[in-house]
């Protein structure tokens, strides 16, 4: 099983550049970011992970733009997979992120993974312009504006709520057609149409309840004619226990992305440490 670890981080916690070295040494897989833009101090989304106060944690508004802490990452490593776990794509210009996707995965010989998300910050969301209600198809349209931009020919893409002209477009997705895309969000229909329409795979949270929901998505996916070999599930910011892990095995899970704490450096290598023991 690949071990890949999550981390959020900011101006105050460890840099990508010691970390990505890090994970690369000690053997680990992967190294996957977040990201939001801002956190606006005015809330009336209710925070899904609050501390015990029921504050949004610090690190949310602090972080690093995900490019450019993966760029980074990518020019003092070799080896290790560098992944956005996940990019907000409802509040980009899909030509913008088509260009960056395309070409982070281009300097790292295909080690890019775009993970996408919806997000749960309606705040954050109205402030790039986006209307909650209708954030999903929104995503959709723009993933398929970015995939006539990363298309082998010029090819036009007129959608809802976005075109593009058939166009020059390089550098192309180190594989074709586009670099590894992840989805996040929580199980169900509209989630899984996404997946099997545009995706490799899905990052479940936690990797909870896989057992009932793993066979819904292989279902949906196997119907819409799709190779069940090539289904990827990873298990997203889980917090590991040997009999986690072995569950996922059972489930003939292949990779998973632990997550580490957001703290400062001592605190994080700490963590690595004590991931170590899942490392085979």
């Amino acid at each position: 099983m690949r071990i890949a670890v999550t981390a959020a981080l900011t101006d105050e916690t460890i840099t990508p550049v010691r970390l990505a070295k890090e994970l690369e040494e000690r053997g680990f897989d992967g190294l996957w970011v977040p990201e939001h833009t801002h956190i606006p101090v005015e809330r009336a989304t209710p925070f899904p992970y609050a501390d015990e106060n029921g504050e949004v944690a610090r690190w949310y508004g602090r972080l690093i733009d995900p490019f450019v802490a993966l760029a980074q990452a990518s020019a003092v490593t070799s080896r290790l997979h560098l992944g956005i776990g996940v990019l907000l794509l409802a509040q980009h210009d899909p030509i913008v992120v088509a260009k960056q996707a395309a070409s982070l995965d281009h300097v790292t010989g295909g080690r890019f993974s775009l993970g996408v998300g919806f997000g749960w910050n309606k705040e954050e969301a109205a402030d790039h312009g986006v209307e909650w209600s209708s954030r999903r198809d929104l995503v959709l349209d723009r993933m398929r504006l970015m995939r006539a931009l990363w298309a082998d020919e010029p090819t036009e893409y007129k959608g809802v709520y976005g075109s593009v002209r058939a166009s020059v477009a390089y550098p192309k997705p180190v594989r074709g057609g586009s670099p590894r895309t992840m989805l996040g969000g929580a199980a169900g229909p509209k989630l899984f149409s996404h997946i099997v329409e545009y995706g490799d795979g899905w990052l479940p949270l936690k990797g909870a309840d896989l057992r009932e929901t793993l066979p819904v998505l292989r279902t949906a996916w196997e119907e819409a004619g799709r190779d069940p070999e090539a289904l990827q599930v990873v298990p997203y910011a889980v917090d590991p226990t040997p009999e986690r892990m072995a569950v996922f095995a059972e489930l003939g899970i292949e990779e998973v992305v632990l997550l580490m704490p957001a703290d400062e450096e001592s605190g994080m290598l700490r963590a690595l440490d004590d991931f170590a023991r899942y490392l085979h």
